[in-house]
């Protein structure tokens, strides 16, 4: 069983309720192509750090990490798209924006981090 770590931990919730997002999207305003959009980011930053911890080099660590990193600012667009069109309300748009943000901060910590351990 592998140690918990947080940035893992915190993108694989994010990538839940990405999830249901989708859902919620598809099945109440069927907006495919924005549906699409914002699973395909808010997933992959979870799945980018995933690759990143088990990176084979320090530069494919931090490589995945600055993936991560554009995924998560993609996200935030989309998800702030999405409430400004009125497909989410200002609660569920706070709620994930919050914790995007939150990634984000922990992401540019470790990229920049990383940067300087090179």
């Amino acid at each position: 069983m592998r140690k918990s770590n947080i940035i893992l931990d915190k993108t694989f919730n994010f990538s839940i309720q990405i999830v249901e997002l989708y859902k919620l999207l598809l099945d109440k305003h069927r907006v495919y192509d924005l549906a699409r959009q914002v699973l395909k980011s808010g997933t992959s930053i979870g799945a980018n750090a995933e690759e990143a911890v088990g990176g084979i080099s320090k530069k494919d660590f931090r490589s995945k990490f600055s993936i991560s990193l554009k995924e998560a600012r993609e996200t935030k667009y989309w998800l702030k798209l999405l409430h400004k069109t009125h497909y989410i309300d200002f609660n569920q748009y706070q709620k994930l924006e919050k914790e995007l943000i939150e990634i984000i901060k922990i992401l540019t910590s470790i990229v920049k981090t990383s940067e300087k351990k090179n």
